[in-house]
C-alpha cells in the first residue's frame, strides 16, 4: 500500500522509483540516489509540475521531534533526502536500505550545473547580501551559461515576505534555493511553496556559504567517515559546537532505544 508520500510524488516519472520510502523512527524519508533525485528534479521542471525538496540530518531530526510547525514542513515536501551520515547509518543498522547518502549541498550544485546545460532559470533566496553576491558570481564563473532570473538576500520581514513572494513568482524561474536556517527555511517553503509557481524548490541552509567561499567542504574522506559536522563545528565552533553536542547526543539516544526495542521484538 502506498503512503501519503508515495502519492504525492508518484506521478512524476516513470523512469525513477519513487515507491522507495521509508519509514525512518516516525519520518518518511526518501531512499534515492543522487542521481534518481536528479531525475526527479529535471522531470519536475521540464513539466512544470510541483516538487518540494528538502534534506533531513541529524540536527533537523532531532529538532522536529519537539517543534511540530518543523515536523509538518518536513512531513509536507515531496522528497525528503537522506543528508547526513549519522542518519544513513542509524536507518541501515534498523534494517532499511539507504543506497547513498545525498547531501544538499550536492543537489544543488548538481542542480545548477543541470540548469546551465538546459536553460533554466534560477533563484536564490537567503544568505548575507555580501554572500549571495559572491554565491552569483562563483555560479557564473562555474557556468557561464548559467541565468538568474532573480535574487533576494535573507534578512527581511515579514512585512516584506509578499513583495519577495510577488517578485519569484513573477521572475518565470524554474528553480528556486532558499538558503536559510532551520526552521525558517522549512517555514517559508512550507507557506508559499504551492503558489510560488517555480517547479523546484529547496532549502539549502549553508550550502550557499560554501558556494560563496565562505566555509569550506569537509575532504571527501572525512565526509565518507561522517565527520562532516566536525569539520564545519571546527570552521564555527561557537555557533556550531553546542548545537551538534546536543543534538548528536539526543539522536544516539533516539537510535538506541530503538534499536533495542527492535531487537526485543524480533
Amino acid at each position: 500500500m502506498q503512503t501519503t508520500s508515495d502519492q504525492s510524488i508518484a506521478h512524476l516519472t516513470t523512469d525513477v522509483d519513487f515507491s522507495a520510502q521509508r519509514d525512518f523512527l516516525g519520518v518518511s524519508i526518501s531512499c534515492l540516489t543522487l542521481d534518481q533525485t536528479m531525475a526527479a528534479v529535471d522531470h519536475a521542471i521540464k513539466h512544470r509540475r510541483m516538487l518540494r525538496h528538502v534534506c533531513l540530518n541529524v540536527a533537523k531530526f532531532v529538532a522536529m521531534r519537539s517543534n511540530q510547525e518543523l515536523d509538518r514542513d518536513v512531513r509536507s515536501s515531496n522528497i525528503v533526502s537522506v543528508d547526513g551520515m549519522g542518519i544513513v547509518w542509524a536507518a541501515r543498522a534498523l534494517g532499511i536500505d539507504v543506497p547513498e547518502r545525498v547531501a544538499g549541498v550536492d543537489i544543488m550544485s548538481r542542480v545548477i550545473e543541470l540548469c546551465a546545460a538546459k536553460g533554466y532559470r534560477v533563484y536564490f533566496l537567503g544568505a548575507r547580501p555580501d554572500v549571495l553576491e559572491r554565491a552569483m558570481v562563483n555560479a557564473k564563473i562555474r557556468f557561464p551559461s548559467l541565468v538568474f532570473a532573480g535574487s533576494r538576500d535573507g534578512y527581511f520581514t515579514a512585512e516584506e515576505e509578499p513583495k519577495i513572494v510577488t517578485a519569484i513568482q513573477s521572475s518565470r524561474s524554474d528553480c528556486l534555493f532558499i538558503g536559510m536556517p532551520t526552521p525558517q527555511k522549512e517555514r517559508f517553503l512550507a507557506r508559499y511553496g504551492n503558489s510560488l509557481g517555480v517547479p523546484f524548490v529547496m532549502g539549502v541552509g549553508g550550502s550557499m556559504d560554501i558556494l560563496a567561499g565562505k566555509t569550506r567542504r569537509a575532504p571527501l574522506l572525512l565526509q565518507k567517515v561522517g565527520l562532516e559536522w566536525l569539520f564545519r563545528t571546527i570552521q564555527e565552533p561557537i555557533r556550531l559546537g553546542p548545537r551538534y553536542l546536543k543534538t548528536n547526543v539526543r539522536f544516539i539516544a533516539i537510535f538506541a532505544d530503538a534499536l533495542i526495542s527492535k531487537r526485543f521484538s524480533s
